[in-house]
């Protein structure tokens, strides 16, 4: 299975920026569509973006459509996230992972190995 490695968290003031990476040990990420995920403290992780593997089809969950744009690498095997107008509300651990988008939502393809996460967390 594919291995994947998130970076790019940090601590943000609210309006703020970040650029999330995810780095995956297969050429273009194995043919997969590849998405975020995040998991706010005490909830339950969830899917906010899907990309096709063309890249030429984008899904964002509600929440952070208009503000986050996902784009990808393919000489580079890496997965960007980019983060604007950032809110309190953004504050969780985010991962990346192969991808469906579904009737609007955006599940991950099981099995699939979890990377370590990369750590965002938005003050006001």
């Amino acid at each position: 299975q594919m291995q994947v490695a998130e970076s790019g968290g940090g601590s943000v003031q609210a309006g703020g920026s970040l650029r999330l990476a995810c780095n995956a040990s297969r050429s273009d990420f194995g043919g997969y569509a590849m998405g975020w995920f995040r998991q706010p403290p005490g909830k339950e992780r969830e899917g906010i973006s899907c990309l096709t593997w063309s890249a030429n089809t984008a899904w964002y969950h509600d929440s952070v459509k208009g503000r986050y744009t996902t784009t990808k690498d393919k000489a580079k095997n890496t997965l960007y996230l980019q983060m604007n107008a950032l809110k309190v509300e953004d504050t969780a651990t985010y991962y990346c992972a192969p991808c469906n988008a579904i009737a609007g939502a955006i599940l991950v393809v099981r099995p699939t190995n979890w990377g370590q996460g990369t750590q965002v967390t938005v003050s006001s």
